[in-house]
């Protein structure tokens, strides 16, 4: 089989005689849970599959759509901000992306790397892509909360949201199998100070991306356990950032987004190219004149708060705003409101306290911070009724 350097060298070679990089690209073989799928192989493994439902027919439908002539494909974002919506991405972009994690992570060819995600979203197809360019093992199996009860092999690269590794870690046969990964990768959302608390002591290496579906996955790591742990990311090479006049991160990535990308996130960096990301700019909240970062709040109350919960804030005929806490479970108003009054800043405290039956989340595990905030609108209403 030809080798990741040999394939790397084939897909920026300017000799003529070479195939295209489209076509090269087109033409990497994929292992796929041991077995070699190549050329004929392939093309039977996505005929048998590709009218099938669920997480191998989404990976047939993937590799006919990789291996056709067409130069990009399309994506699903995250919807965190709002409902999904699809974007174009070049392959030659993704497989540049895929290289760069590779070289960072030091996976090599043979690897194993599970795939549990959706692959609607960048955050699978990418680990597809990172499987054809690296010559990577992939283990597939459906995405869930809890992946790893299916898993019943040594994995080497595992990306996963922190909620599956937050549920992996509930039950001790799954949190074995997690605290055996020789690289674990979290993406897709934020990491609380529990979690990070509880996976500060694994052996292997544990790591937080930055990243959006423009950026085609992470463009930024952080280690979270060891003596390299830190709050500052990462920028991977030939990736730099900075501050745009309204303190939120731009970067510059040329080899998988053209030209600079300013993001709704603010941000410091530090004197050695690093940052670590404060909140969205679109979950700061004016309420009575006092500006307050929504992920500011949570970060505080994370610790003491023991149930899923969101803060969001809705419109506030005196304070034009208020903010609101949504929470699962039984607690009384009464209870939360003196826990925040504990923790938080006097005029962080929220102003209403609404049970929930499930906090609205994304498919990847984010909060969905629109829907949180329509959802404490229509409670707000009903109770003045």
């Amino acid at each position: 089989m030809t080798s990741f350097s040999q394939r790397e060298d084939c897909l920026f070679s300017d000799d003529p005689a070479q195939p295209s990089p489209l076509d090269a690209l087109r033409a990497l073989p994929l292992t796929l849970d041991g077995v070699q799928l190549v050329n004929g192989t392939l093309s039977a493994f996505t005929e048998n599959y590709v009218k099938r439902e669920g997480h191998m027919g989404d990976l047939a439908r993937f590799l006919v759509d990789w291996r056709s002539d067409k130069p990009d494909m399309t994506v699903l974002t995250s919807g965190s901000t709002g409902s999904p919506k699809t974007m174009s991405v070049e392959k030659e972009r993704m497989a540049a992306s895929a290289r760069q994690t590779c070289a960072f992570l030091r996976l090599k060819k043979g690897d194993s790397a599970l795939l549990a995600m959706p692959l609607r979203y960048i955050a699978a197809r990418m680990m597809v892509v990172r499987a054809l360019i690296a010559g990577l093992n992939l283990i597939p199996v459906t995405p869930s909360g809890s992946p790893l009860q299916r898993v019943d092999k040594a994995i080497d690269f595992a990306p996963l949201t922190p909620m599956q590794a937050y549920e992996s870690l509930q039950d001790p046969e799954t949190a074995r199998k997690l605290r055996a990964i020789r690289c674990l990768l979290l993406g897709g959302g934020s990491i609380n100070p529990p979690l990070a608390t509880q996976l500060a002591d694994f052996p292997h290496e544990v790591w937080s991306s930055y990243g959006m579906t423009e950026t085609l996955s992470h463009i930024a790591l952080r280690r979270l356990n060891g003596p390299e742990a830190s709050e500052w990311y990462t920028p991977l090479p030939n990736v730099s950032v900075r501050l745009s006049p309204e303190g939120t991160l731009a970067i510059w990535a040329p080899s998988v987004v053209a030209g600079e990308l300013v993001t709704h996130d603010l941000a410091e960096i530090d004197e050695a190219g690093r940052f670590r990301i404060l909140g969205r700019c679109d979950n700061v909240v004016n309420t009575g004149g006092i500006k307050v970062q929504l992920e500011a709040v949570e970060e505080l109350l994370a610790p003491v708060l023991k149930t899923p919960f969101c803060v969001t804030a809705v419109p506030d005929q005196r304070l034009g705003e208020k903010l609101v806490l949504l929470y699962e479970g039984t607690e009384t108003p009464a209870s939360l409101e003196k826990l925040c009054r504990h923790v938080l800043p006097r005029y962080w405290v929220p102003r209403s306290y609404y049970s929930v039956f499930q906090i609205p989340l994304t498919e990847t595990g984010k909060k969905a911070r629109l829907s949180a905030r329509d959802m404490a609108l229509r409670l707000a209403r009903r109770k003045q009724a």
